[in-house]
């Protein structure tokens, strides 16, 4: 069971919480004796992409921890008041500095022990013009045969490429729903 950061005090009156079931709720949560406030912690989005130009695909090589210097696709945490769809742009445009077209929703991955889901969308390459921001060292074309598995950042990053390979050989490109343990 994912087990997170626990909450110390009420984020809206400053008192010490207490951990307990609230009524009609079935688990332990951070509730504030004082004011009363009930505390919930949820997953976090990942929102990216899998730019895609002719048959190669782009990765950028990690400027940040976690995994500094392994290749990863383009992704990052979605932000209050953005789309799915606008998050996976603004990321792709931040790590990459790459413009593309959204081609769908490509892999939903369950991080269960991280408190988090990652989307990536199928994304094509409009260009091959890439200004990298600053937490990505560089950014880069490889062939499916070019890819540094060995050196990728994060299992979801494996798992959409994978998938990918192997739907590129059909043509037929469903969404893959999957749990990362």
């Amino acid at each position: 069971m994912f087990l997170t950061r626990r909450i110390q005090h009420c984020q809206q009156c400053g008192t010490a919480v207490e951990y307990r079931v609230p009524p009609d709720d079935n688990r332990d949560r951070a509730v504030c004796p004082s004011c009363g406030h009930i505390h919930y912690v949820n997953p976090l989005n990942v929102v990216g992409t899998l730019p895609v130009w002719g048959e190669q695909v782009l990765l950028c090589r990690r400027n940040i921890e976690p995994r500094y210097g392994f290749w990863t696709l383009p992704a990052g945490f979605m932000e209050l008041g953005e789309t799915t769809e606008e998050g996976a742009r603004r990321e792709t445009d931040e790590e990459a500095g790459a413009r593309i077209e959204l081609q769908g929703l490509y892999t939903v991955l369950n991080v269960v022990g991280a408190g988090q889901v990652h989307l990536y969308y199928r994304a094509r390459l409009l260009d091959t013009d890439f200004a990298p921001g600053p937490e990505t060292i560089e950014a880069q074309l490889f062939h499916e045969h070019e890819i540094p598995w060995d050196q990728l950042a994060f299992s979801t990053v494996r798992k959409t490429l994978r998938h990918y390979f192997a739907d590129r050989k059909t043509e037929c490109f469903g969404v893959h729903c999957s749990d990362i343990v």
